[in-house]
């Protein structure tokens, strides 16, 4: 599979040893399935493997980056109407945030809209993070009775401290570009969407035509000092979740989403 492989819920260019890869679901706002995990988990392998492949660059079609899991789907993913997100979460979402964290090549996350829920651990799990003045980034999970996944546990208290993780998650208030910006959470925030277009081609291929070793050393070295129990966390959040997908909290969550209504928690 080459890195310019066709896909069906995502889009791969390989232009001047940049790859871009675009999730293209734009009808849900280019919402995560298990499908789209496994297409972005293979473009990913296939830009470690490519030689021509020097920096990596994700993005959204339509709206937004991404709105997180797609919670139409979420109760279909087990069985007997009970929703698995254990499954899915250590053999596809996870291994994506693993495999964005120790790709040897530098991954930039280029933001407008919404990155909502796991979209939002995802753009976080890049190297460098930019955003236009649309953008905001979202922990949505308590909204819906769950916990956090997707690395957020620890990928943003490492960019911005505890204090921003627990504000994150536990308010499930969206944060703007230009304060995420000012707390170190992402990298830097243009004023639309055509000045970020530009910002992230111009920093991708300084990038793409730096030291590739240099670059695979450096990532290293910051996932050791910063991030050593990426992994462990991932399967705690993982059993977490599965915890709270069992929950009358999570079902009351997903249908007062679907509904459009505010959530009645109950403890349950």
């Amino acid at each position: 599979m080459s890195v310019s492989s066709t896909f069906e819920c995502i889009d791969v260019q390989l232009q001047e040893r940049v790859a871009w890869v675009t999730l293209n679901r734009p009808e849900s706002l280019n919402a995560f399935t298990p499908q789209m995990g496994h297409e972005l988990l293979a473009a990913l392998d296939a830009a470690q493997r490519d030689v021509q492949a020097r920096a990596v660059v994700l993005r959204g079609a339509g709206r937004g980056f991404s709105s997180g899991a797609d919670l139409r789907q979420v109760a279909s993913w087990g069985a007997d109407g009970g929703a698995d997100l254990l499954t899915p979460l250590r053999e596809v979402f996870h291994p994506l945030i693993l495999r964005t964290r120790t790709l040897a090549k530098p991954v930039i996350a280029s933001v407008h809209g919404g990155a909502v829920g796991f979209g939002c651990s995802l753009a976080l799990a890049a190297d460098i993070v930019l955003a236009d003045a649309s953008a905001y980034f979202l922990l949505a999970f308590a909204s819906v009775g769950l916990a956090l996944d997707g690395g957020s546990s620890v990928l943003v208290a490492a960019r911005a401290g505890l204090g921003a993780a627990t504000e994150m998650g536990l308010l499930a208030e969206p944060l703007a570009a230009g304060r995420a910006a000012a707390s170190g959470l992402i990298n830097h925030v243009y004023g639309d969407r055509d000045a970020l277009a530009g910002a992230t081609a111009e920093l991708a291929g300084r990038l793409a035509h730096g030291a590739p070793g240099s670059h695979a050393a450096i990532k290293q070295a910051l996932n050791r000092g910063l991030l050593p129990q990426l992994e462990r966390q991932l399967e705690l959040e993982a059993e977490l979740q599965q915890q709270r997908a069992q929950s009358a909290d999570f079902i009351e969550g997903v249908r007062a989403f679907l509904e459009k209504r505010p959530a009645n928690f109950t403890g349950e």
